[in-house]
């Protein structure tokens, strides 16, 4: 058997509709290969014995057949790279292609999806309904969320000017956001962060892919709720509200 690290990568992530990491694929890919080596040496012990009371060309032949892989071609060390340049290029192959399926990057590891264009077909299917899009109000306290965790919902209602608690609700009940625990300030308010759910529902793998942004910089937002506290209104006012409003 040949090895061709693209159709093994394709027969692992067809296999199972769990995330597969490298580290994951690594050690199947080590176990199958140690377990087959093991196996063809056991066979060529039993035929060198075997030959001695028969045919002693027959020793050439070990490990020829039976039912573990020859290993032509299969490297000593599967590297994390060669790994991620696989899925990489599986990836771009489903894509140009245009296959049903694509190979999506979640924080828990590689999997297969269908494409979205087949989303209505699949929903069908399995009678669900169509997924209810996130409100504006949602979105912009979720990218708050994002960009600002852990912050706590007085801080959310400074920076969009309004209240937060129907879009916040709705986060925590999409399992978007969550508390995680209490801040160090009077009244010990709640503080909410993302989840690995808000990652898959944006493609992420991590929080640092998202995308950089000056109006939710930090820095720029501290700066701008200093001068809300005190009074003060500047450019940084208008463009907060121009971004959220």
């Amino acid at each position: 058997m040949v090895f061709d690290l693209n159709s093994w990568l394709k027969a692992l992530l067809f296999s199972t509709s769990d995330p597969l990491d490298i580290k994951q694929i690594q050690w199947v890919y080590h176990r199958v290969r140690e377990q087959s080596i093991q196996s063809s040496e056991s066979r060529s012990d039993t035929d060198e014995s075997s030959s001695k009371e028969t045919d002693p060309t027959a020793i050439s032949d070990a490990g020829a057949g039976g039912n573990g892989p020859d290993f032509d071609g299969f490297p000593v060390l599967l590297t994390s790279a060669a790994i991620r340049d696989g899925l990489d290029a599986l990836e771009k192959d489903f894509e140009e292609h245009n296959e049903v399926y694509r190979l999506v990057k979640t924080p828990q590891g590689y999997r297969l999806c269908v494409a979205p264009e087949y989303g209505e077909w699949v929903r069908a299917l399995r009678g669900e309904t169509k997924p209810l899009k996130l409100s504006q109000a949602a979105l912009e306290t979720l990218a708050i969320i994002a960009y600002r965790q852990p912050v706590t919902r007085a801080e959310m209602e400074r920076i969009r000017g309004v209240s937060v608690d129907s879009a916040l609700s709705r986060l925590v009940e999409l399992e978007l956001a969550v508390s995680t625990g209490r801040a160090e300030l009077p009244g010990r308010p709640l503080q909410y962060a993302t989840t690995e759910r808000f990652l898959e529902f944006c493609g992420l793998e991590s929080l640092s892919d998202l995308p950089t942004s000056d109006i939710l910089s930090s820095q720029q937002i501290d700066d701008w709720v200093d001068r809300q506290d005190g009074g003060e209104s500047g450019p940084e006012q208008e463009t907060l509200g121009l971004q959220f409003q």
